[in-house]
């Protein structure tokens, strides 16, 4: 059994990002900036923020974080949007979700000029990636892409299950699998599947996405599967400093043995996420995706 290291594949990928944007300075380029809209003051996204804008720094990004009280109206909001779309010097931003309850996501989401849309959420980019055009990929779908090709792992012909159907991991991660280069027959469950045991022990590739903690057994794990936890579930703990631990999706400790590759949470998939977004940034940067206009 491997584990799947992470933090290994996004240091090796910050790296690499961070000797371009060397480069990019070097022959007197304009370095990529991005910019986060972080609205309201949850933890959770706070901290993620953090980490984005610590990552920024690392690998020679311009970056600003635009933070906006929890009382922002949507009209405010859609005016920051608006300002950072016809912003010339900012390649790419992210609005942090989740929002508040009285502003409408998708709208925001639907917002963003797509040239800029660093997070791969405008309904655009998912047309676009849908049918194999260049396209802003998702960052958790496009981490867990980089840890399998860094890891070698075999897809062509082989049955991935993906549990969870959401826009931002489920569907493009189950679609992007299916397509040429990839090769896997894949299968999407969710709530509502039938003997969901016995489909998620039909794969040969299981990706854990639905947000409960441990839900994924041993027994719903075939010997020898690749196991990637995307899950990430803060649970009360009296054995850590914070009084909390982190759980998966996938029960780590009984399905780790049976499997040939797995992500442990933390460390897995999670810091591929902001990778992700940092190869995005420097993709819009360089008009690599739209042409710079």
């Amino acid at each position: 059994m491997t584990i799947i290291d992470g933090k290994e594949v996004s240091a090796a990928l910050k790296k690499e990002i961070a000797a371009e944007v060397e480069k990019i300075k070097a022959a007197g380029g304009k370095i990529p900036y991005l910019v986060a809209i972080l609205v309201g003051d949850d933890g959770a996204s706070q901290t993620y923020v953090g980490h984005k804008e610590k990552m920024c720094a690392e690998v020679g990004f311009r970056s600003t974080v635009l933070r906006l009280p929890a009382e922002t109206t949507e009209e405010q909001l859609l005016k920051e949007v608006d300002r950072l779309n016809n912003d010339d010097d900012v390649d790419g931003f992210i609005v942090q979700l989740p929002l508040p309850k009285h502003i409408d996501e998708q709208k925001i989401i639907e917002a963003i000029d797509p040239r800029k849309d660093v997070d791969g959420f405008h309904p655009e980019n998912a047309g676009r990636m849908v049918t194999g055009l260049p396209a802003f990929l998702p960052a958790t779908p496009d981490g867990i892409l980089a840890l399998l090709r860094y890891y070698k792992i075999e897809t062509a012909g082989k049955h991935c299950v993906v549990i969870g159907r959401s826009n931002i991991v489920g569907r493009p991660m189950a679609n992007l699998l299916s397509q040429k280069g990839w090769d896997c027959t894949v299968t999407m469950c969710h709530s509502r599947t039938k003997d969901l045991a016995k489909v998620v022990a039909s794969g040969d590739i299981v990706i854990a996405a639905l947000g409960k903690a441990e839900f994924v057994t041993a027994d719903m794990v075939k010997p020898g599967a690749v196991v990637i936890d995307v899950g990430i579930t803060r649970v009360p703990s009296d054995k850590t400093k914070s009084g909390w631990k982190l759980l998966g999706d996938v029960k780590y400790d009984e399905v780790a043995p049976k499997c040939s590759y797995i992500t442990p949470v933390p460390g897995g998939v999670g810091p591929m996420t902001i990778i992700s977004l940092m190869q995005n940034t420097l993709k819009a940067g360089k008009g690599e995706i739209y042409p710079k206009k």
